[in-house]
């Protein structure tokens, strides 16, 4: 199955600015359950210049920066991914890997030391784990496919355009929140067990044709011996082929999709628009 996207974001300014340096992270990854087969970014004004890499964790990355005023900013972006991955399941976890709270040998586990950081997570959340931890009987797969329902079931979910991820007590308390609030809900509750987890933002393909598409956002948690492997707690379901991944991060500003600061003390408006479609057998 392939997806075909365009995404076209504008910011549009009450007045002529100067943009400071923007990073953009629009190319999906590449990896053994998604093909890059096409990807075209265009951005205007066009930069002056622009440098590739890969970030922190492996996200494919553009900075670039821009000399002249301007009263607007235009990013449009257009690719189309092959998912390869038909069953979330497709894995064999270890039985010394199969209970929380979860632990994992060394150097793993001081290289996934960040992601498996919740000290800034609150107790209300520590307890909403535990008692998750507890009904899937500190089961390490039954305690993701319980958090992950659970989160689906309880929560009502709202759209926020704009804005950024709320902390996970906050999600908690309102029992209510976005695609992003819920992956950080997510994210947090995994760490207070051990688990190592990072957001996600990305695709989704259970929205294409949709008037009102929109970028997406769930977790990944990675598995001893078998990886990063996501959970989207806004649809309650393991991911697999119904989802195109951009970019990760620790935290949801590591991956943003565009970010960047303006001066010149306008306001700024902006204008999304994305047109998705599901391609069985590839497309024009």
């Amino acid at each position: 199955m392939q997806l075909f996207v365009e995404h076209s974001t504008v910011y549009r300014f009450n007045g002529n600015v100067h943009l400071e340096p923007h990073t953009f992270r629009l190319r999906p990854r590449m990896s053994s359950v998604q093909r890059l087969l096409l990807f075209d970014l265009q951005i205007w004004p066009a930069p002056v210049g622009a440098a590739e890499c890969l970030d922190q964790d492996g996200n494919l990355a553009m900075r670039a920066w821009f000399s002249a005023a301007t009263s607007e900013l235009s990013i449009r972006s257009r690719f189309r991914v092959e998912l390869l991955r038909t069953n979330a399941y497709d894995f064999l976890l270890d039985d010394s890997a199969s209970r929380l709270p979860l632990w994992y040998a060394e150097p793993s586990n001081t290289a996934l030391a960040p992601y498996r950081n919740f000290a800034s997570v609150g107790q209300t959340v520590r307890e909403y784990a535990n008692g998750a931890a507890v009904q899937g009987q500190w089961d390490v797969l039954l305690f993701l496919n319980q958090l992950n329902e659970e989160i689906f079931r309880s929560f009502r979910h709202v759209v926020r355009p704009e804005g950024a991820a709320w902390p996970s007590d906050q999600t908690l308390l309102l029992g209510e929140g976005s695609c992003r609030d819920l992956a950080v809900l997510f994210c947090d509750a995994c760490r207070t067990v051990g688990i190592a987890a990072r957001f996600v933002s990305g695709y989704e393909c259970a929205t294409a044709g949709r008037l009102d598409a929109s970028m997406h956002a769930w977790a990944e948690v990675f598995l001893p011996d078998v990886g990063w492997r996501g959970f989207d707690p806004s649809r309650g379901l393991a991911v697999a082929n119904g989802h195109v991944a951009v970019a990760s991060g620790f935290d949801p500003m590591l991956a943003a999709p565009i970010a960047g600061m303006y001066s010149g003390g306008c306001g700024s408006g902006m204008e999304v628009d994305i047109q998705m479609a599901v391609e069985a057998n590839g497309g024009p």
